[in-house]
């Protein structure tokens, strides 16, 4: 995809609807499908994919590591697979993981237990800035070192540790974490062992439960994975389901404007991916779910959505686990609910994108909502729908995809005039928004940049 930057203008807000549609596919289970392809046996397939900017980098750094894949028609491919420690690095070699916080954390931990691998590796600016501390402390205690050393941003160089043996470790809330030390522990000696502490997404697990010999998963008062390392992996075949996080935005403009209905064919619905959902129907939201299957140990369905008059949000720590990525939209959902709406445990959210609270007061102060946060809570103080029309909304160039969504409904639903710099972000994620919002009825107008 990896288009050139465009700024985005909304100028016309949305009228009522009745549609039925699909979502872009789901992203982080199509980044995890070509690393998990890259480092089985033999030959891998992948139906479904996201073709954004996230998995085009992902397909990149692959065949930079020597790893072929061939796309065999329209979101279809294969991928050839080279087995545990395969993946080979050029001398002097670069990689770029663009935006996808994703792709670098979980690449990261396959190559930290990787032999012989020595290379820089970098992404995007927005990317560049963010903290990757927690994962090299966990990454160096399996034996790689990154340089120059102390450094927790990209760009770094990344050595592969010469005797990789597995650790413990007790995950928190951050699944592409717990994910990185499944990883890395694969081609380790010895058992990886994972506590959870709190619950977190879970596909790389799903995906690795196809191999009986290469994990083990155990639930008391707490869900133990262990890994067992030097097993080789069987090859996958994947089918990737719509991203519940992309029918986010869909579902908050079709719930808050009024007269409208929508229908989402084959969304993912795994249990750890619908916190969103949960908080919605818990405010009395009209949410339902039909035409339930199981594929590739992922539940998925259609979602049906009816506008609907809710209650303000109390969401408390245990919803953000499985809520991250649609914070951004639910305070835009709070914003033009009446009343006080409140968010605990989010202190997470500086630490994305972009610092998505202080970035969405600024946004949502422009349209006159106030809001407030202190000591891990924001408070939102909501006004019911409102008319926007005289008030101007300007997003500077954040990187931040979600930032850009969210704000893009918020102008679709008050008429406010939206002007979002650097729009092309969202093909990170969501390569069919603007396809999907123009069937909706919402008016855009789209400026390139020479």
């Amino acid at each position: 995809m990896l288009l050139k930057p465009f700024d985005l203008s909304v100028t016309k807000k949305v009228n009522n609807f009745h549609k039925t549609i699909e979502v872009d596919s789901d992203k982080s289970i199509s980044i995890r499908s070509f690393l998990l392809g890259a480092i089985s046996q033999k030959i891998s397939s992948v139906k479904n994919v996201l073709e954004s900017d996230d998995v085009i980098s992902t397909i990149s750094c692959l065949k930079k590591l020597g790893i072929k894949i061939k796309k065999i028609k329209s979101k279809s491919y294969i991928i050839y697979g080279k087995g545990l420690g395969s993946l080979m690095s050029k001398k002097n070699a670069q990689l770029n993981f663009g935006n996808s916080g994703t792709l670098a954390r979980l690449l990261i931990g396959i190559l930290s237990t990787t032999p012989d691998i020595n290379l820089r590796i970098s992404g995007d600016n927005s990317l560049n800035k963010r903290s990757m501390e927690k994962l090299i402390n966990l990454m160096s205690n399996f034996g790689a070192s990154f340089v120059p050393k102390n450094k927790i941003n990209f760009p770094l160089k990344i050595i592969s540790s010469k005797i990789p043996i597995g650790i413990n470790y007790e995950a928190g809330v951050s699944a592409q974490l717990k994910s990185a030390v499944m990883l890395a522990g694969l081609n380790s000696y010895g058992d990886t062992k994972i506590i959870e502490n709190e619950k977190s997404r879970d596909h790389t697990e799903n995906m690795l439960l196809t191999n009986s010999k290469v994990i083990t998963i155990k639930k008391k008062k707490k869900k133990i994975i262990r890994i067992h390392g030097k097993n080789q992996l069987n090859p996958i075949n994947i089918n990737v389901p719509g991203d519940p996080s992309s029918a986010a935005f869909f579902v908050a403009m079709t719930l808050l404007n009024k007269n409208s209905s929508l229908i989402i064919k084959n969304v993912g619905l795994n249990n750890t991916r619908i916190g969103f959902y949960k908080i919605l129907k818990k405010q009395r939201a009209k949410i339902k779910y039909k035409n339930f299957k199981r594929i590739n140990n992922e539940l998925r369905g259609d979602i049906i959505v009816t506008s609907c008059k809710i209650k303000p949000i109390l969401a408390d720590k245990s919803f953000y686990v499985n809520s991250t990525d649609e914070y951004p939209i639910l305070f835009v959902i709070a914003a033009l609910t009446k009343g006080t709406s409140i968010f605990r445990g989010i202190d997470d959210l500086v630490n994305k994108e972009s610092n998505r609270i202080v970035e969405m007061q600024k946004i949502l102060g422009q349209v006159g909502i106030k809001s407030k946060f202190s000591k891990s809570i924001l408070k939102i103080f909501g006004k019911g729908m409102i008319e926007a029309k005289n008030k101007k909304v300007f997003v500077p160039n954040l990187g931040d995809h979600r930032i850009c969504m969210s704000s893009f409904v918020l102008a679709a639903l008050t008429g406010a005039k939206l002007k979002i710099k650097n729009f092309e972000t969202v093909y990170t994620s969501s390569p069919s928004f603007l396809k999907i919002v123009k069937s909706l009825g919402v008016k855009f107008e789209i400026k390139k940049k020479t």
